[in-house]
C-alpha cells in the first residue's frame, strides 16, 4: 500500500513517516559500515556524519541543508566501497525525501 508524504502512519504514532525511514536507513548503513572489515581513510568521516543523521532523525524533523551536507560527505567518504552502495543508496533515497533545501 502506497501513502503520499503527507500522511502519517496509522500506528498511533504521530512521527513522520520520512524520519521513520531515514533512521531506518541511516541505522542500517551504521551496521553494514561497522561489520565491513575493510579500513579505508574516510571511514571516521562517514561514521561522523551517519551518527549526525541519526541524531537528526531522532530529534524530529531534521533540517533539509543539513541532511544534504551529511549525504554528500557520506558519499565522498564510503562511495567507492561498493560493498556500501546499497545502503547508501538507501540513505539517499530517504534524504531526497524531505525535497530540495529552500532557495536564498
Amino acid at each position: 500500500m502506497l501513502r503520499s508524504l503527507e500522511q502519517r502512519p496509522v500506528t498511533g504514532s504521530d512521527e513522520d513517516p520520512r524520519v521513520t525511514g531515514l533512521r531506518t536507513a541511516v541505522s542500517r548503513l551504521r551496521r553494514e559500515l561497522a561489520a565491513h572489515p575493510a579500513e579505508f581513510p574516510d571511514r571516521a568521516i562517514a561514521e561522523d556524519e551517519l551518527a549526525a543523521l541519526a541524531a537528526m532523525a531522532a530529534g524530529g524533523l531534521p533540517e533539509i541543508p543539513r541532511l544534504r551536507r551529511s549525504l554528500l560527505l557520506i558519499a565522498g567518504s564510503i562511495g567507492s566501497v561498493s560493498a556500501l552502495a546499497h545502503g547508501l543508496a538507501e540513505v539517499r533515497a530517504a534524504v531526497d525525501l524531505f525535497g530540495e533545501p529552500p532557495r536564498r
